[in-house]
């Protein structure tokens, strides 16, 4: 079998869910015997979202290869098996870099250089490319932002010349809209999805599914309203509703939808019905827990949730594997610069400090990890949250006053935290931390070797700063164990402590190799000793 496309693009406003809708349909597809691609095309002109901030774009999600990504390619790898890559993302910014090197370098003779052909057809070089090095039965390719942004139609333009070039029957488009309830008139109006789809029609693309974010049941004249106005068939239109607990009952509400038995049907695939039964029983366990635990998460970009997506997911995984629910208390970690950190802190299982760039908050950050060893609560720290317990102990137990980061003080009296050496030429700051997957030497006899049950992992990193090893002999003998180390011994990946229930700080994301049922070693150590701190 040829491979079929599938693209699944977004109408009326941003944040319906089209990156949830292409993974839940990834999965449907992969629990019927279907080996499925995702891959993601946004079109603002940043190469990745590397460098941009969190409270615009969310977490910066990172692949094994070091790519660093949209959030949106983890709910690709959360809810299906596919290992991504690279050439599994593509911004318009890396569109017109590659095109303009070319430029530069006379490979079009002259030429000049247009949006048509030459920036389309570097597009579908990057879907056949995706096909060529990584084969599938299914590529499921996302077009970031909303139909009618002017960014974004080079991509719509060189979609609809792809689907020339490989037939209509071996490739279908999925819109995703909003069907707005107005309260006033109390009733559900289809006139956006109406206009979405003469928009994405203009362009030449007509959608074969219709997929409708929407408050309350579509009903049967709504559906057979839009089936008559966007061209569409009436089984085709599909109800997208507000999931009531969890994004893991998606895949369940499409496939009773038919979803999944729509697209086999437009692109002529055979293949048995979709065995779900495991994924329910995860749902099952999310919505209804036998015990429930308390964890707080204290961050520099609380206020928006996708800023630290994963984590909030890899709980969610950790917690179903032991049926439990989270209850998180989302604190802000400037707030404990001049609150008393027991006051914040009430009550908590567990405490996790995640990562981050900057000065601001650190303080907090490094209050949260003392009130945590002091009063024996479960500690996860990650990335930041390892160098930050590492300040905390060195100030506070070795007496090594003055401790600091050379990130948050150029000069400080003890650099415990230090630029690494490959970093200190650095000039461009895309791509140029160290990034991706690094394997980790981990000690026998540890907290870390019984969590993980090895001696030996691969986790994925981003980060510039390091624990400075002029100072482990003096923490070691105060009970700061060193639990996990790059293979040579240079660089400190893992640390716990000797006299403390669960207490576990690492340098690299662990957060971003959780699945549902796959949860991460280290996210289940952590919440398995949050309840035995409730206990």
């Amino acid at each position: 079998m040829s491979i079929k496309y599938i693209f699944v693009t977004g109408g009326v406003v941003s944040s319906l869910g089209k990156g949830l809708a292409a993974a839940s349909l990834g999965t449907l597809l992969e629990h019927r015997g279907l080996k499925v691609n995702l891959q993601k095309f946004d079109p603002y002109l940043n190469v990745d979202p590397g460098t941009m901030n969190p409270f615009q774009h969310g977490e910066v999600y990172v692949l094994n290869d070091g790519a660093e990504t949209d959030l949106d390619l983890g709910h690709y790898e959360r809810f299906t098996h596919t290992v991504l890559s690279a050439s599994n993302s593509t911004s318009s910014g890396q569109v017109y870099e590659t095109v303009l090197a070319r430029e530069r370098r006379g490979d079009y003779l002259g030429k000049t250089v247009q949006v048509i052909p030459h920036i389309t057809d570097e597009i579908k070089a990057r879907l056949r490319k995706l096909g060529s090095e990584q084969p599938c039965d299914v590529l499921i390719t996302e077009i970031g932002g909303t139909t009618g942004d002017i960014e974004g139609l080079p991509f719509l333009e060189a979609i609809r010349q792809f689907i020339l070039e490989v037939g209509p029957q071996n490739a279908i488009i999925l819109h995703v809209t909003l069907v707005p309830y107005i309260r006033a008139a109390g009733e559900l109006k289809t006139k956006p999805s109406q206009q979405s789809i003469a928009k994405l029609r203009e362009i030449g693309l007509q959608p074969q599914v219709l997929l409708c974010r929407t408050e309350l049941p579509l009903g049967d004249e709504v559906r057979q309203k839009l089936s008559v106005f966007c061209n569409v068939p009436r089984d085709a239109v599909i109800e997208g509703r507000d999931v009531d607990h969890t994004i893991y009952q998606m895949p369940l509400m499409l496939q009773a939808e038919k979803l999944d038995d729509i697209v086999c049907r437009a692109l002529s695939i055979t293949a048995p019905p979709a065995d779900l039964t495991n994924w329910r029983r995860f749902v099952d366990r999310v919505i209804k827990p036998k015990k429930r635990v308390k964890i707080a998460v204290v961050g520099k970009y609380i206020e928006l949730q996708d800023a630290y997506k994963s984590i909030y997911e890899s709980l969610t995984h950790a917690g179903a594997s032991l049926d439990c629910g989270i209850d998180l208390l989302l604190v802000d970690a400037e707030d404990l610069e001049t609150k008393d950190p027991s006051s914040l802190l009430v009550d908590v299982a567990g405490v996790l400090v995640p990562g981050g760039f900057g000065d601001r908050g650190v303080e907090g950050k490094i209050r949260a990890a003392q009130f945590a060893r002091e009063n024996k609560v479960p500690f996860l720290g990650l990335c930041l949250g390892m160098q930050v317990a590492s300040i905390e102990f060195a100030r506070n137990v070795c007496g090594l006053k003055g401790a600091n980061s050379t990130e948050f003080d150029p000069k400080p009296e003890h650099p415990i935290i230090d630029l690494l050496e490959t970093q200190r030429d650095v000039t461009d700051k895309g791509a140029s931390m160290r990034l991706g997957t690094w394997p980790t030497k981990i000690a026998e006899g540890t907290r870390a070797h019984k969590v993980y049950g090895s001696s030996e992992i691969s986790e994925r990193h981003r980060h510039r700063y390091e624990f400075n090893l002029k100072y482990r002999e003096a923490m070691e003998a105060k009970g700061f164990v060193f639990s996990g180390t790059s293979p040579d011994g240079s660089l400190v990946e893992l640390i716990e402590l000797r006299d403390h229930p669960w207490y576990l700080a690492c340098q690299y994301h662990p957060e971003f190799k959780s699945k549902p049922n796959q949860p991460h070693p280290l996210f289940k150590g952590f919440v398995n000793a949050s309840l035995a701190h409730i206990d």
